[in-house]
């Protein structure tokens, strides 16, 4: 019984400092309360940033350099430009490039002048072909397709369509619950699957935003099986840093052991020299060290019509992102 009691002493006494502490606590809180010069942190910055993009050098274009500007999207890279249909605007910006190479070019959606009924997106992805199983465009569509979850139905499988003066690949499919209907329209730039993904209520709304793609530019050789580069960017060769193309080589060094992924685009001068070297996800020890080691790499010239072109090539460095086991070029047989 005195225990019992003694514990009901104790848990009372502990409840009245709890009180008393809280009374005397000023309604603000927090370490501002105590400390008047703290300064309060920035919104919408990253102060500590982890793995990132970057570059060697800032005048060679990447893939993630695109903006919308006087309502055209312009991406130098890719040589694409999209004007975008009135009342269309782009309120963010994407995240950086993923560690398996997949970027978000555009966000687009009505903005607050749009008078139609029905709402809608716009999102212009790219998916870099060197970190993925498939072989172009075509395949990872078809791949998609086979992987679609089970609360989506396909409208029209992957089928080959043109819009003004270029090709795509068309898939659509819906959600039946959702009452969302999706039209992706994929081409292939410089080893890249550039993908615009219309996605609304309204299947009408979307038939006449993807017309008007037809306005847009692209490089002449863009296409669902093609787009390997030349002419006045690189050649894309996907593994070209490997076996007896790979003259002189140095491994990077760092610091700090780290676990991640680390995708990286080089681009191979006419003399066998790496000119620029651009990291879809790395931290910056990182960066630093692989390109102190890339720069010192020679490869072996490539020639195309006897003619030495320079290369635009793929390379992971740290551990390899998972890959999906299923073959796409399975897919694109059926």
């Amino acid at each position: 019984m005195q225990t019992t009691l003694s514990r009901c002493f104790v848990l009372l006494g502990l409840s009245v400092s709890l009180l008393a502490r809280a009374q005397g606590t000023p309604q603000s809180g927090g370490d501002f309360a105590n400390n008047p010069e703290a300064h309060k942190l920035p919104s919408e910055t990253i102060l500590v940033k982890g793995a990132w993009s970057s570059a060697s050098d800032s005048e060679t274009p990447v893939p993630e350099g695109g903006r919308v500007a006087n309502k055209v999207f312009l991406n130098q890279y890719f040589g694409l430009t999209y004007t975008l249909s009135p009342d269309w605007t782009e309120r963010y910006t994407g995240p950086p490039p993923s560690d398996n190479g997949y970027y978000v070019l555009a966000q687009i959606r009505p903005a607050d002048t749009f008078k139609g009924t029905s709402r809608g997106i716009i999102l212009i992805t790219a998916q870099d072909l060197f970190f993925t199983p498939a072989g172009n465009a075509l395949e990872l569509m078809n791949f998609t397709k086979d992987k679609l979850n089970a609360d989506y139905k396909v409208e029209q499988p992957p089928a080959l369509v043109r819009i003004g003066n270029h090709s795509f690949v068309r898939l659509d499919y819906v959600s039946p619950v959702a009452e969302l209907h999706w039209h992706a329209l994929a081409t292939q730039i410089r080893c890249h699957m550039v993908q615009f993904v219309f996605t609304s209520r309204d299947t009408k709304l979307m038939e006449s935003l993807i017309q008007e793609m037809g306005r847009m530019t692209l490089p002449v050789e863009a296409g669902p099986i093609s787009g390997r580069g030349g002419g006045e960017v690189p050649v894309c060769i996907k593994d070209y840093a490997q076996g007896e193309n790979v003259l002189e080589r140095i491994d990077p060094l760092t610091a700090e052991r780290r676990f991640n992924p680390v995708p990286v685009r080089i681009i191979i001068d006419k003399e066998g020299k790496v000119k620029h070297v651009h990291f879809l996800s790395a931290f910056p020890d990182q960066a630093k060290a692989i390109t102190d080691s890339l720069f010192q790499w020679r490869f072996r010239p490539y020639l195309r019509d006897g003619k030495r072109v320079e290369v635009e090539t793929g390379i992971m460095f740290g551990r390899a992102p998972r890959q999906p086991t299923s073959s796409s070029a399975e897919a694109v047989n059926e």
